[in-house]
């Protein structure tokens, strides 16, 4: 298929990030919210990420204002209805989804290729009243996504391989790596590991193992900078898979298997600390340092990015 025109349906972090990557390649995009706050935000949020990008060297002042002229922003649903594709990135609840797909599905055209920005929510439920479910699928995009290269595709059971295959290639023209999860599981591919990971994480730090600031340096300079490169399967053919059958052997009992949410993390949630977003979280975002912490994530990933795919 040949997209040109993309829909972005919310203007919030996710869609407003994911709105630069289409025009930066070369589409024309609508960015459709219906709340008139969430449009000025999501505009203003472009626009930072574009002051960011020009700082760091990524692309010229003359390619950011391309990019910010190529953005149409729109409080009406049927600014999408000749869209050749929809990424639909509102608010997370299945019952929010539900009703807008199923309206939208009988607005765009029926060769259009519907697909959700879900973190987890079922696929197929979220289709559950969609006109033409085949042409339904996920298309999880990482946070930030104008910096993430990984999408994550994800097939509901009705989803046919021509509407998969359109929307990975889609992914590979913008520059992305695609992950494709056959199955729709919660959670898909990257959260089933992500929560098995912090899970264990935590565990670590209410057992008085290590504290926070121990078990991110880990990650950071341990872990995370083998697995920037290389995957887990692949971090085994290295380390030798006779070495991980031994450390599994005696390892694999002492690993936490909580099922449900555990209390470090309900604590900081019931008391409305959410993190940046809030000022402050396991770290202290107060007094401007939220600012400074989202300039530094972004030049980190930019420097990571040039360092494995320049």
């Amino acid at each position: 298929m040949q997209f040109k025109k993309v829909g972005i349906a919310g203007a919030g972090l996710m869609g407003a990030s994911m709105s630069q990557i289409f025009a930066k390649y070369g589409y024309d995009v609508v960015v459709y919210d219906a709340f008139p706050a969430s449009l000025e935000k999501g505009k203003r949020l472009v626009e930072i990420n574009q002051q960011t990008q020009v700082e760091t060297g990524e692309q010229t002042a003359a390619e950011a204002e391309r990019i910010l002229s190529a953005l149409r922003f729109s409080g009406e649903m049927e600014a999408l209805a000749d869209c050749d594709v929809i990424v639909e990135s509102i608010i997370e609840k299945l019952d929010v989804k539900q009703e807008f797909w199923a309206k939208l599905s009988r607005m765009v055209r029926p060769d259009a290729i519907l697909t959700t920005n879900t973190s987890g929510l079922p696929i197929g439920e979220i289709a559950k009243d969609i006109v033409g479910k085949h042409r339904f699928l996920g298309m999880h995009f990482m946070n930030p996504s104008h910096l993430i290269p990984c999408v994550e595709i994800i097939r509901a059971e009705e989803t046919d391989d021509a509407s998969t295959e359109a929307i990975v290639e889609l992914a590979h023209s913008i520059g992305k790596k695609t992950a494709v999860c056959k199955r729709d599981v919660p959670g898909f591919i990257l959260n089933h590991i992500q929560l098995a990971i912090l899970r264990e994480c935590i565990s670590l730090v209410e057992q008085g193992i290590a504290d926070v600031e121990s078990v991110d340096a880990a990650m950071k300079y341990g872990l995370g900078f083998r697995w920037a490169a290389f995957g887990p399967f692949e971090i085994v053919d290295f380390g030798g898979i006779d070495t991980f059958h031994h450390i599994s052997s005696y390892l694999n009992r002492e690993l936490c298997n909580e099922t449900g949410i555990q209390k470090m993390l309900d604590d900081l949630y019931k008391e409305g600390k959410y993190g940046v977003k809030t000022g402050e979280g396991f770290y202290d975002y107060s007094n401007g340092k939220d600012v400074e912490a989202l300039k530094a994530r972004d030049e980190k990933f930019v420097k990571i990015y040039k360092a494995l795919y320049s």
